[in-house]
């Protein structure tokens, strides 16, 4: 969480509960990558758990690069691969299917250009305003169209899927990401995952659907 240790580790069980919840629901292979979203959140705020104690305490400043790159990998690296890998998977529909394989491209080639700048330009936070800044060291971090590509294959996969669950994802994700941009814009990466319980929920009750025959067979008539 943009808070506070107590916070971030508060969500992280929370959030652990409800991707435990979503595994053990899911049937398919499919579905249990799908169910993952709320799982990597939870190692996220926990991981943001540990970088708050060390860049309030120095006893834990140990922590802090190791802290700040795996929450950094975790935000542009796995979730611009993950959201259009997971929507991909649970798709039957040829046409959105390979409108999402190029997404999946998309934040493939941006997770690897976002990993090379990461290990040569390097990235650090700090505390400001109650919240923590990641600043990554590399010039069009800061640019406008940089929050652009991470919104393509982050934001937009879900609202291409034809499960009526997933497109409310895509809904949140949107509503959550432009909240986030306009009021936090510093913070955007840190604040961001405040919404990441109700989109846990709403990945849990996709996929709660999805193991009712009739909402099943109600999908693949939609498709």
């Amino acid at each position: 969480m943009c808070f506070s240790a107590g916070a971030s580790f508060s969500a992280g069980v929370v959030l652990s509960i409800i991707g435990a919840a979503s595994i053990y629901s899911s049937k398919t292979t499919p579905q249990r990558v799908f169910a993952c979203i709320p799982v990597i959140f939870s190692v996220q705020q926990f991981i943001e758990g540990i970088l708050w104690l060390a860049l309030a305490n120095p006893v834990y400043v140990h922590w802090e690069t190791g802290a700040t790159y795996t929450f950094l990998v975790i935000a542009c690296i796995v979730w611009p691969i993950l959201i259009p890998f997971s929507v991909l998977l649970l798709e039957n529909n040829f046409r959105r299917k390979k409108i999402l394989f190029s997404l999946l491209g998309f934040g493939v080639l941006f997770g690897i250009y976002f990993g090379y700048c990461l290990k040569v330009y390097g990235a650090s936070a700090i505390i400001e305003q109650h919240h923590i800044r990641y600043v990554l060291h590399f010039a069009f971090a800061d640019k406008w169209y940089f929050g652009l590509l991470y919104f393509i294959p982050t934001v937009l996969p879900p609202s291409i899927s034809s499960i009526k669950g997933i497109r409310w994802l895509a809904f949140i994700f949107l509503v959550s990401y432009t909240l986030s941009r306009i009021f936090y814009h510093y913070y955007v990466i840190s604040v961001w995952c405040f919404f990441a319980t109700i989109i846990s929920l709403v990945v849990l009750s996709v996929i709660l659907k999805l193991r009712d025959p009739k909402d099943e067979k109600s999908v693949l008539l939609e498709k």
